[in-house]
């Protein structure tokens, strides 16, 4: 069990940094573009680039077609989110923001799917709680971080419904129907912001972030099948390291003293907790037997 949490985890990380390069792919968009319009582009392009995966596949199909189509559906308003967020505030803010879905994931797994959370757990999602609040700065509050809010709860959402399906699915029927169920609900979001700033500009930087994106989706199917939610989510917060750092090298964003408060809340706990809880289940069977020895 413990390999599979290891393996499960390092998985996690390596999608983290396709998770990274997908966000520096947006704040690439040109100018004139708009969040619906991009999404679109970008699905549709997805089934171009899943098909050939599928047919080698042999077609398969699914049996879960609800949750498909929920993970589908929530995944789109997601996405419509973080992309808004991504096109107007900084690339370490953003990530900091969406790197509470960690503990969310933590808190609904708990209530949906009744996964065992420990106190140091609970402790590390009230902690991260409070630096989302700082973040966000309620007195002086930024819709567009409540738009990165909003995302992060839908892939919170989306990975824990991963634990519905069973490993015998293949990945490349879950990544195309996660693409293909929720156009009809991205044609709606089209029709409200308007279909705008289509170029080939555009298509070439959706064509990017989507090979990005499907690298990072498909590790996550990889990842959350092999391991309970709880227990592999906190190698998420590595997607937040990766980012700053490209934020400082590709954009020149840096966050601010009080920023780097909040986002220390976030993920600090979820990182140093389990360390600690390791360390002493480690060390309290050593000092029984020194006790016993004495």
């Amino acid at each position: 069990m413990k390999s599979n949490v290891m393996i499960a985890m390092a998985i996690l990380v390596f999608g983290n940094l396709f998770s990274a390069l997908y966000d520096v792919s947006i704040k690439w968009m040109p100018d004139d573009s708009n969040a619906a319009t991009f999404l679109l582009i970008r699905q549709v392009l997805s089934v171009l680039m899943l098909m050939p995966l599928w047919f080698y596949a042999k077609r398969p199909t699914t049996k879960y077609l609800k949750v498909h189509f929920f993970r589908s559906n929530t995944g789109a308003l997601g996405a419509v989110c973080l992309i808004m967020g991504l096109m107007s505030l900084p690339i370490a803010t953003v990530s900091s923001l969406f790197f509470s879905a960690p503990l969310m994931i933590v808190l609904m797994g708990s209530i949906f799917l009744k996964e065992k959370v420990t106190p140091t757990q609970w402790l590390a999602t009230i902690l991260g709680f409070i630096g989302i609040l700082i973040l966000l700065r309620p007195s002086e509050i930024n819709w567009f971080g409540v738009a990165v809010l909003i995302s992060a709860f839908t892939f919170a959402l989306n990975q824990l419904a991963l634990r519905k399906l069973p490993d015998t699915e293949n990945p490349s029927v879950t990544l195309m129907l996660y693409n293909t169920l929720s156009i009809p609900l991205t044609l709606v979001m089209v029709l409200v912001q308007g279909f705008e700033g289509v170029s080939w500009a555009l298509i070439g930087i959706a064509a990017l972030s989507n090979s990005f994106l499907l690298a990072y989706h498909w590790l996550c199917v990889l990842a959350y099948r092999k391991a309970e939610a709880s227990k592999i989510a906190i190698a998420e917060y590595t997607g937040l390291l990766f980012c700053v750092l490209f934020g400082w090298l590709l954009f020149d964003e840096w966050l601010d003293g009080l920023s780097w408060v909040g986002a220390g809340f976030i993920v600090l706990p979820s990182l140093i907790i389990p360390w600690v809880t390791a360390r002493i289940a480690y060390l309290r069977p050593k000092k029984i037997i020194e006790q016993k020895a004495g």
